[in-house]
C-alpha cells in the first residue's frame, strides 16, 4: 500500500452527514476529531439516541446551512486546545481523503470561533498510519465547494429524520401507521399535541412552545387536525412554518380545505365539476335556496363537518325549511346542495399524494342511510378509477394547495362530481380495503422532501 501523506491541512469527506466537502485541520496533538456544529439538540429513545445539528461547511460562508443527523455513541468531556472542558455528542461516521475511507469518531462542538469547520485529530489517523508533513497541504485530492452550490452534490444518504405528529389522537390507526413505518426506517416521529402547544410569535426567532419550552427544530411536520380546532391547529402548523419547518400540508391549505364555503367557490372558479351548491343568510330566501338545488331532496351540509357528522338528507320542502330555519336559529353556518339519486349512497375516496391518485376506494352506505362515511357503517371495496375521476381528484388537491388529501366524488349521469377535500385523510379503511401503504408512500415523499433540501441557504435577517 502506498504511503498515506497528509499536510497540515486537507481536504476531507463525510458522505453519510451529507457533507462532500470541508477543509480539516490535521492536529496530532488532539486526540478526539471535532466537527464544528450549531443547533445540537438529542433525540429519540433511551436505548438508542440520536443527534440532530447544522453545519456551515464552508468557511466564512454561514449562510450555507447542511443539516445532519447521526446516531449519538457516547457522550464524554473533551479539552479544547486552549484547555477549554466541555460535554460534547460523540458519532460514529465514515470519512473520505483522497481515495481512503474508513470509519471515525467525531465530538460536535460549535467551533464558530475557529478557522475550519473541523479538527482531524490523531485517533482518526491511527488507523491508517498517516504521515503528517506539518510543512505542507492538501497533499490529498483536492475538492471543492462548489458542490454546495450546483447539481454536483447528488442524492444524499438516508438519515434519520425527527418528524413532529400534530395530533389530540396519537394512538388511532392513521398516526400508529405513521409512527411504526417511521421507525421501521429508523426515523424518529414524535406526537405533540395541538392545543398543548403555544407560540411566541416575533419578527426574529419564533418559536412553537410545549411543555415549558421551545420545541425543536424538525425535520417534517405531520399536521393531522382535527375539525373542531381548525383555526388553532392552523396557527400552530404556521408557527411551525415560521420557524423554516417543512410541512406535509400547509396552514393556508388546511384552511382552505376546511371552510366548505370557500373550497367550493374554489372549485367552482376552476371549473371543476360539482352538484349544485346553494349558500344564504336570509331566511327571507329559503325557498329561493331550495330551488337553486333542483328542489327536494336536498342535502344540508354544515360549513365545519367531517365524517358524515352535520349532514342531512330533506326529502321534502317542508323538511328542508324546517331544518334550515333551526339552523338558522342557532346562527350555525351551511350549505344546501343537490341530492344525486343516482350515487344510491355511493362515493369514491380517493387518497391523493404530491400530485397523484395513489390508493382509491368505493365506499357505500347500509340499508336506508344515504351517508357512505365507513364512521357511519358504511362498507368499502377497491375502486378503479376512470381518466376523468383522476383528473378531478389530482386538480381538486392541487387548487387548494394539498400535497396530501382525501378526495371524495361522486358517480353521477353527468359523469363525476367533486364532493369535497379532506386535508386530514384516515388511513385504516383504504389501507385494509386497497392494501396499499398509504403511511410508507406519505414517508417516502418525506423523505425526499427533507433529503432534498440539503443544503439550503439561510435567509438574511
Amino acid at each position: 500500500m502506498e504511503p498515506f501523506v497528509l499536510g497540515w491541512r486537507e481536504w476531507v469527506a463525510l458522505p453519510q452527514l451529507g457533507l462532500p466537502a470541508l477543509k480539516a485541520k490535521v492536529d496530532t496533538g488532539a486526540k478526539t476529531s471535532a466537527l464544528h456544529a450549531f443547533s445540537i439538540e438529542p433525540f429519540g429513545p433511551i436505548d438508542t439516541p440520536r443527534v440532530r445539528f447544522g453545519v456551515h461547511p464552508v468557511d466564512y460562508h454561514d449562510e450555507i446551512e447542511v443539516w445532519c443527523t447521526a446516531k449519538i455513541v457516547d457522550r464524554r468531556q473533551v479539552r479544547s486546545s486552549n484547555g477549554q472542558v466541555e460535554q460534547r455528542y460523540i458519532v460514529h461516521t465514515p470519512i473520505r481523503i483522497g481515495g481512503r475511507e474508513w470509519p471515525v469518531e467525531i465530538s460536535l462542538s460549535n467551533r464558530h470561533t475557529m478557522a475550519h469547520r473541523m479538527l482531524l485529530g490523531r485517533t482518526a489517523l491511527e488507523p491508517q498510519s498517516a504521515t503528517i508533513q506539518p510543512w505542507s497541504e492538501y497533499r490529498q485530492e483536492k475538492l471543492s465547494y462548489d458542490v454546495y452550490s450546483s447539481e454536483e452534490l447528488g442524492a444524499p444518504s438516508r438519515r434519520s429524520l425527527r418528524i413532529a405528529l400534530l395530533t389530540m389522537e396519537p394512538g388511532n390507526f392513521s398516526n400508529k401507521r405513521f409512527i411504526e413505518e417511521a421507525a421501521r426506517r429508523d426515523h424518529v416521529i414524535e406526537p405533540i399535541n395541538t392545543l398543548r402547544c403555544y407560540m411566541n410569535i416575533r419578527s426574529i426567532a419564533s418559536a412553537v412552545h410545549y411543555e415549558g419550552k421551545a420545541l425543536p427544530n424538525f425535520d417534517f411536520v405531520i399536521p393531522r387536525i382535527g375539525a373542531s380546532i381548525t383555526a388553532y391547529g392552523a396557527a400552530v402548523v404556521r408557527q411551525f412554518e415560521m420557524t423554516g419547518a417543512r410541512v406535509l400540508n400547509s396552514a393556508q391549505a388546511i384552511v382552505q380545505s376546511r371552510d366548505k364555503l370557500f373550497a367550493h367557490q374554489l372549485m367552482a372558479m376552476h371549473k371543476l365539476p360539482m352538484p349544485d351548491t346553494a349558500f344564504a343568510s336570509s331566511h327571507h330566501d329559503t325557498d329561493d335556496l331550495i330551488k337553486m338545488v333542483g328542489g327536494t331532496p336536498l342535502i344540508i351540509k354544515l360549513l365545519q363537518s367531517s365524517q358524515g357528522k352535520g349532514v342531512v338528507l330533506a326529502e321534502n320542502r317542508k323538511s328542508a325549511a324546517s331544518v334550515i330555519d333551526a339552523l338558522r336559529n342557532a346562527e350555525a353556518s351551511f350549505l344546501v346542495q343537490q341530492y344525486i339519486s343516482e350515487a344510491s349512497g355511493q362515493d369514491l375516496r380517493c387518497l391523493v399524494l404530491d400530485g397523484k391518485v395513489v390508493a382509491a376506494m368505493v365506499r357505500r352506505a347500509r340499508g336506508d342511510e344515504f351517508r357512505a362515511n365507513l364512521h357511519k357503517g358504511g362498507f368499502a371495496l377497491e375502486a378503479k378509477l376512470t381518466a376523468e375521476e383522476r383528473k378531478i381528484a389530482i386538480k381538486a388537491a392541487s387548487r387548494l394547495g394539498l400535497k396530501f388529501a382525501g378526495v371524495d366524488i361522486l358517480r353521477s349521469a353527468k359523469g363525476p362530481l367533486l364532493l369535497e377535500v379532506n386535508s386530514s385523510p384516515g388511513l385504516e379503511g383504504i389501507e385494509k380495503t386497497t392494501g396499499a401503504d398509504i403511511a410508507g408512500q406519505v414517508l417516502d415523499y418525506i423523505e425526499q422532501g427533507a433529503y432534498r433540501a440539503r443544503p439550503r441557504l439561510k435567509k438574511a435577517a
